[in-house]
């Protein structure tokens, strides 16, 4: 499709961009039945009631971007490790999680390594598909090795709970001013994959960058997507899941439905509302909701699919300076501060004030944090001098939790 074949289509108008999208920091539910779309504004107070039980569970993340060290988000490791806790804290926990692209910001080995460290405290299974940030430097080879297993394995299908999942790859041979590119070997392999399947098999498709045109003046689209969903046409449900703008957009064409995640990192503007896309500074204080994970359910005797979007939850008050920053103590069963935000090289001591035994316990990797038991006015230090969040507790009383970001 050329540009001039893709301008000559109707334009749609802020109005109706909204329409398709939900734009608002808090969770909707999106249910489709028989093609047709429908809402509900996700309320804390609703949560467990609207969300959906049993099926097939996996979570959606997107657009890490480890290594971005820019406003309004320096830190980006922070963030997807607090979207990685916030999925440890489901109430209903998913078969696995998908990533659908810019795992890193330039493709560096130590970046796909830092990535892979926070990810893998999910504890699930991970599926992945490359964004254009991760294939700068290669052609993808360093991600596909340390994500797919195999540098060659660039595209791959799997099934789960009855559906058939698609990771696609379209952010290689990327052409000046052009959309997303599948090209024809993909586009043959997908036909085959599909080949053999009944028409009521649910398809979930994940790719980073999106196969509808969101807007073609920033290039939100791919250009051989219309041969790609030729071959769905024939299946009654069809979800794909994308990344790459960092907002989250809904479309229903037919029996495809189309939805964009929100990034972990930063946020981007809303379609031809700035010169171009890229990040979009907020203030500190509402980063957190402009940014978060989406939870998919696959209802299979209802033939529904839903989706929930939660943004990151706040950030743990930062205790950064004076000596109160760099002393935990311990009372009531509790450690106060239970979230403490320090620079690298930081001594943390923990002074027990209560009038029975606490211990101090990591469960991450880092420092090793063993106290022994700390009878009242016992003190126990220790020293973190790397990057990260570290979790710990109390081994006589495991309710008593807390976490260390270390920046």
């Amino acid at each position: 499709m050329s540009k001039s074949d893709r301008d000559s289509g109707p334009v749609m108008n802020r109005r109706g961009l909204l329409k398709c999208g939900a734009w608002a920091g808090a969770g909707v539910v999106w249910t489709m039945r028989a093609g047709v779309l429908s809402s509900l504004e996700l309320l804390d107070a609703a949560h467990a009631a609207t969300k959906p039980q049993g099926g097939l569970s996996f979570v959606q993340i997107s657009d890490s971007h480890i290594g971005f060290s820019k406003e309004p988000n320096p830190t980006p490791q922070v963030t997807l490790q607090s979207a990685i806790d916030q999925i440890r804290a489901l109430p209903q926990q998913p078969s696995f999680v998908v990533h659908t692209g810019d795992v890193s910001q330039l493709s560096k080995a130590e970046e796909f390594d830092t990535a892979a460290q926070i990810i893998q405290g999910v504890g699930k299974t991970v599926h992945y598909v490359p964004g254009e940030h991760d294939v700068i430097n290669d052609d993808g080879r360093g991600f596909f090795t340390k994500f797919n297993g195999n540098a060659d394995r660039k595209w791959y299908s799997f099934d789960a709970d009855g559906a058939h999942f698609v990771a696609l790859t379209n952010v290689l041979n990327l052409k000046a001013g052009g959309f997303g590119q599948l090209g024809m070997e993909q586009l043959e392999w997908l036909e085959q994959d599909l080949k053999g399947r009944t028409a009521s098999t649910p398809i979930v498709v994940l790719a980073h960058m999106p196969l509808w045109t969101v807007y073609g003046d920033w290039g939100w689209g791919t250009d051989d997507a219309p041969q790609a969903l030729a071959y769905m046409k024939r299946f009654g449900s069809v979800t794909v899941l994308n990344g790459h703008i960092h907002q989250i957009m809904q479309k229903v064409e037919g029996n495809i439905q189309f939805h964009t995640a929100r990034s972990t990192a930063f946020p981007q503007p809303a379609p031809g509302t700035a010169p171009s896309p890229g990040p979009m500074k907020v203030p500190a204080e509402m980063l957190r909701s402009v940014l978060g994970i989406s939870s998919v359910t696959n209802m299979q005797h209802g033939r529904s699919l839903a989706i929930i979007n939660d943004t990151l939850p706040p950030a743990p008050v930062a205790q950064t300076a004076g000596a109160q920053a760099r002393t935990i103590a311990i009372g009531n069963f509790t450690f106060s501060p239970a979230n403490i935000e320090v620079p690298v090289g930081t001594k943390l001591t923990w002074s027990n004030e209560d009038d029975v035994p606490h211990t101090i316990v990591s469960t991450d990797r880092g420092p090793v944090m063993k106290s022994p038991p700390l009878d009242t006015d016992q003190k126990y230090s220790a020293v973190f001098d790397k990057p990260g969040t570290y979790r710990y507790f109390c081994s006589l009383h495991p309710h008593m939790t807390g976490t260390v970001v270390v920046r």
